[in-house]
């Protein structure tokens, strides 16, 4: 008999998103204001508005990508590296569409700054993202029914 997959609840997603921000925050903020010559306030400020917005936008996209995973019949926590990757890549694409506007008015960037900027750390967030998730499916993963 074929059981149906389950996947992470409200509360399983809003503590991975609210880890995943936290943890992200705590890194960029110190070196964001050192890399790009800021007040750590400032950057700081920027950081908690940014990963407000990413919270809200990881997740409908992880939602999204898990309700894709299991009508294709595969365990959204038991992704293969190529997933994973196409994951955290398209991801981070939504994360800066939504954000250059916002990056562009606090910093007072045109937009050519604000896309090298945003290059910069997406680059970083990308690899983070990959390896918090798997850390994080590795550390809570989704038990399914004993089928699979």
């Amino acid at each position: 008999m074929k059981h149906s997959i389950v996947i992470r609840s409200r509360m399983d997603r809003l503590r991975y998103a609210v880890l995943f921000e936290l943890l992200l925050i705590s890194i960029l903020a110190p070196l964001g204001a050192v890399v790009f010559e800021r007040q750590v306030v400032e950057i700081g400020l920027l950081a908690a508005i940014l990963c407000f917005k990413a919270v809200l936008v990881s997740l409908i996209y992880n939602w999204i990508f898990d309700l894709i995973d299991a009508r294709a019949g595969r365990i959204p926590t038991q992704r293969k590296v190529v997933a994973r990757v196409v994951h955290a890549v398209g991801l981070e694409v939504w994360l800066v569409l939504t954000s250059l506007p916002i990056v562009m008015w606090w910093l007072g960037l045109t937009i050519g700054q604000a896309i090298l900027m945003d290059l910069s750390v997406s680059t970083f967030v990308v690899v983070y993202t990959f390896g918090f998730a798997w850390t994080y499916d590795r550390l809570f993963p989704v038990v399914q029914p004993a089928a699979y």
